[in-house]
């Protein structure tokens, strides 16, 4: 059995990349653009218009017709009939079960959420009703002593001047 050196193989790799290099690429028939006349554009446009309608038509009646049959089959005998239909109530029963507890729990999280939010709003609302409340008062008290400053002095000057 002939063994091959390294170098024997490296150029073995080098004849086959050259060959490459020569040989032309292949375009597959999508990347080259396609040239049509407006005749052929406009007999291309008429021919999808009418076989895509007809397409989906086929594929809705395959559709439709495995369905019918595989209904026929499991619903053909009696006894496998009313099983079958029992245990789909049920299925949809608990479908229903799980869809009601789950729009439950969403609203109920929703109704924690929204309330939790009102009472912090009414607490900051009562603190800033608070605070400006003692400025106020404050204020108030600021005015009254300075208005009572200003009448004391004013008597002082009416007394003084009389």
């Amino acid at each position: 059995m002939p063994t091959t050196t390294q170098s024997q193989r490296s150029t073995a790799a080098k004849r086959r990349s050259a060959a490459a290099k020569r040989t032309p690429k292949r375009t597959t028939a999508s990347s080259q653009p396609t040239t049509r006349t407006p005749v052929e554009q406009v007999q291309y446009a008429a021919e999808r218009a009418v076989l895509i309608p007809v397409g989906a038509a086929l594929t809705a009646t395959d559709r439709v017709a495995e369905t019918v049959a595989e209904l026929a089959r499991t619903y053909s005998a009696p006894d496998t009939a009313q099983k079958r239909v029992e245990r789909d109530l049920r299925r949809f029963e608990r479908r229903g079960t799980t869809a009601r507890n789950r729009a439950e729990r969403r609203i109920k999280r929703t109704r924690t959420r929204v309330e939790r939010e009102l009472r912090q709003r009414r607490t900051r609302a009562v603190r800033v009703v608070k605070r400006n409340r003692t400025q106020l008062e404050r204020q108030a008290k600021n005015v009254r002593r300075d208005l009572e400053k200003a009448v004391t002095q004013a008597q002082e000057r009416v007394t003084s001047a009389a």
